[in-house]
């Protein structure tokens, strides 16, 4: 797993990625685009696995009682931005997420990932990772 930027008691390492957003659009996006909110904003293997799906609908349904916070809720995959939409729009029976509270960003190139230490690099995934920051 890689090293990476990000360091407990420094800032979080700015990135800048395309996300679905909440309405279903792609979006530019970056961690500066949050300055003075707290962020907490994770990673998770891959889209259509099991392995995170009940994690990423929780922060989801409860991304209002973050915002009271003054807290924004990001997750993130290696997964191209095309991806993650088809993946909230598959049925949920059927694997999928459903529509979501919160923007799920794009890292097919492995580098906001690899800056956060969360790359499993031998398997080109990064591993389930809850970080918090503040801007």
């Amino acid at each position: 797993m890689s090293s990476g930027n990000a360091k407990i008691g420094h800032p979080a390492p700015n990135f800048k990625a395309t996300a679905v957003m909440p309405d279903g659009q792609f979006k530019g996006l970056s961690l500066s685009d949050y300055k003075g909110k707290y962020v907490v904003f994770f990673f998770y293997p891959l889209d259509f696995t099991f392995v995170c799906p009940t994690e990423i609908i929780a922060f989801s349904d409860r991304a209002e009682e973050f915002k009271k916070l003054n807290c924004q809720v990001i997750g993130a995959s290696v997964d191209s931005h095309f991806c993650h939409l088809a993946w909230i729009n598959t049925p949920k029976k059927q694997g999928g997420l459903r529509p979501m509270n919160i923007p799920l960003v794009s890292d097919p190139k492995h580098t906001i990932a690899q800056d956060y230490g969360v790359l499993k690099a031998d398997e080109g995934i990064s591993v389930p990772s809850w970080l918090e920051a503040w801007q």
